[in-house]
């Protein structure tokens, strides 16, 4: 581990004195690389935490533009980024902050002809998408790469998050084995969803990806935190990797395919 510069000892200081921490968990945050799959209400807290944090090199995927509507909830676009493709508008975000960093804004959609290609670069994965489709995708494309990633999905007051390691611990298809039928789901375009919702799970998801990144704490693994912030009541869920799971079982998947879509509209 590379010992940290004068300027990184100063930006990152609550961080290097922060007890079970420190300088080393500090440098191998700057030696790693996270993609976040979406640049909407999970994906602006967790960009903009991760590039504060020091996380080195950072991708960020959307293939849509930040309309009016987005900025109740999706923090790290701007009124005036009204019409600016949510991966460069984000980008610029991260950089005002930490200009350090390596930055890649990928202006696409995430589908299974590229997943592979995307995530092969990147030390974690952040689900930040906005429909089922892509995140049983982003399941089955990191499962596949033995790539760990951090799940996360919000509606109306609630939200919830679980941490997956691919065939360590269970993955996000132990617990549903796909998506539901389109239309069959409320998404947030047509029930709503509390803008603060968005940051509170955004956070969580950053959280847990710097404590898989250092290693340091004890992440969500085979665990689903969900919480209720009307009546601000959380929950913890245990549960066990599927043996017959049909993405990380014993017969898992051996190829990426697109899924119906079921949009959830984060």
């Amino acid at each position: 581990m590379r010992e940290l510069l004068d300027e990184e000892l100063e930006r990152y200081s609550r961080h290097v004195i922060l007890e079970d921490f420190g300088a080393d968990a500090q440098g191998r945050l700057l030696e790693s690389s996270v993609l976040i799959v979406g640049a909407g209400g999970l994906g602006s807290p967790v960009a903009l935490y991760l590039a504060a944090a020091g996380v080195g090199t950072i991708g960020i995927v959307d293939d849509d533009a930040v309309d009016l509507s987005n900025l109740q909830r999706q923090i790290i676009h701007t009124t005036a980024d009204v019409g600016t493709p949510k991966a460069l508008s984000a980008e610029a975000k991260m950089r005002a902050i930490n200009p350090t960093l390596t930055l890649h804004a990928h202006q696409m959609r995430v589908n299974a002809g590229n997943i592979a290609d995307l995530i092969a670069p990147y030390d974690l994965v952040i689900d930040g998408a906005d429909n089922f489709t892509t995140k049983f995708l982003i399941n089955d494309a990191c499962v596949l790469a033995k790539k760990p990633f951090v799940h996360g999905g919000i509606l109306r007051f609630t939200g919830q998050a679980i941490s997956v390691r691919p065939h360590s611990s269970a993955c996000y298809a132990c617990l549903y084995d796909a998506p539901p039928p389109p239309e069959s789901v409320p998404t947030c375009s047509s029930a709503g969803v509390l803008g603060a919702i968005a940051g509170m799970l955004g956070t969580i998801q950053a959280a847990e990806a710097i404590k898989i990144l250092t290693g340091v704490g004890e992440p969500l693994f085979n665990r689903m935190l969900s919480f209720d912030a009307k009546t601000m009541r959380f929950r913890e869920i245990r549960f066990q990797k599927n043996p017959d799971c049909r993405a990380c079982g014993q017969k898992g998947i051996t190829a990426l395919t697109d899924y119906a879509e079921a949009s959830c509209d984060l």
